[in-house]
């Protein structure tokens, strides 16, 4: 199979929101008047970012999900993306059953695939995402203000703690490692979420490398300093949950939960006077939110125990060329 029967076959789809489509040299893309594009490019690499023998359809999913995870980081509603797919070979199989995942994602959120390039090599796929957000309502990381709540979506550390097990670093019960493993493989990308705390959050961005490591970009940006409660953290690991979990450190806790990776909520501050607003944002959002701590002026990250002592801070968000 060739390049152009491969992208016609498996990836070549009507779209509305360009007047090319899939084929031309160029995608072009139209936003509405009073609207800002926002872009975000992601890159998997086998090896490196999922296991040479992960369900197709499942990465599919995955590749799309991790850049519609930045728009809903920025408030943006998708819009369309490009595919640059480097393959091994031309597999009608594999091809099929990934652009199934693909689509499938794509759909639910009205986002339209307008371009690309594939090639013979190393499995890669990186994807160019685009969407829309009004002028001068983007969820930014540098709004964040002392006094400001720290709040993330969903759960933490359960993507984190099933690559570890399939790494062969523990073993979890089948239960907890399937449950587990979705959070790895198939993660949700907050979109509804971050389009709801549009003038309501100061601050966003998604977690994929770790909720101390992402959180110290808003610090940095915004030039404050956060102080978390582990006592909370520790409690967005459903695995945690399992009655068969109940012997797991608390030291794993920690690393899972405020270094992990790969669990692609939203980070975002608001204000005190906020929390009804951000409640009723989440139940509109239909994601439960959580609220973890509180911004400050001393520089830094400050993780608190239940007895109020200062935890070492031992861990550290992952680093691409570490």
């Amino acid at each position: 199979m060739g390049e152009f029967e491969l992208i016609r076959k498996f990836f070549q789809r009507p779209v509305h929101r360009s007047p090319l489509g899939v084929g031309d040299d160029c995608a072009l893309l139209a936003p509405a008047p009073g609207m800002q594009l926002a872009v975000s490019t992601d890159m998997l690499v086998e090896g490196r970012h999922f296991f040479a023998d992960v369900n197709p359809q499942l990465l599919g999913h995955k590749a799309l999900a991790v850049n519609l995870s930045d728009l809903a980081a920025s408030g943006a509603k998708p819009l369309a993306f490009t595919l640059a797919l480097s393959l091994p070979r031309a597999d009608a199989a594999w091809c099929q059953a990934f652009a199934d995942g693909l689509f499938a994602l794509a759909d639910q959120h009205q986002c339209e695939l307008v371009g690309g390039d594939t090639t013979q090599g190393p499995l890669t796929i990186c994807i160019t995402v685009f969407g829309e957000v009004p002028a001068g309502q983007a969820l930014l990381r540098s709004g964040a203000q002392v006094h400001d709540d720290i709040w993330v979506s969903g759960s933490l550390g359960d993507a984190r703690i099933a690559l570890d097990a399939l790494l062969r670093q523990h073993a979890l019960p089948p239960a907890v490692l399937a449950q587990a493993r979705q959070r790895l493989e198939q993660p949700t990308p907050r979109v509804a979420l971050g389009l709801a705390l549009r003038g309501i959050a100061t601050s966003c961005l998604d977690i994929s490398d770790g909720l101390l490591g992402d959180l110290n970009h808003i610090l940095e940006a915004s030039r404050v300093g956060a102080r978390i409660d582990a006592n909370i953290t520790r409690g967005l690991m459903r695995a945690r949950r399992h009655p068969m979990m109940a012997a797991l450190a608390m030291s794993r806790i920690d690393a899972c939960t405020l270094a992990g990776g790969d669990d692609y909520e939203l980070c975002f501050t608001a204000p005190p006077d906020a929390q009804s607003a951000v409640r009723e944002a989440a139940a509109q959002a239909g994601v439960p939110v959580t609220c973890i701590g509180r911004i400050e002026a001393e520089r830094g990250v400050r993780v608190m125990a239940p007895g109020g002592q200062q935890l070492p801070l031992r861990f550290a968000g992952f680093e691409h060329f570490a």
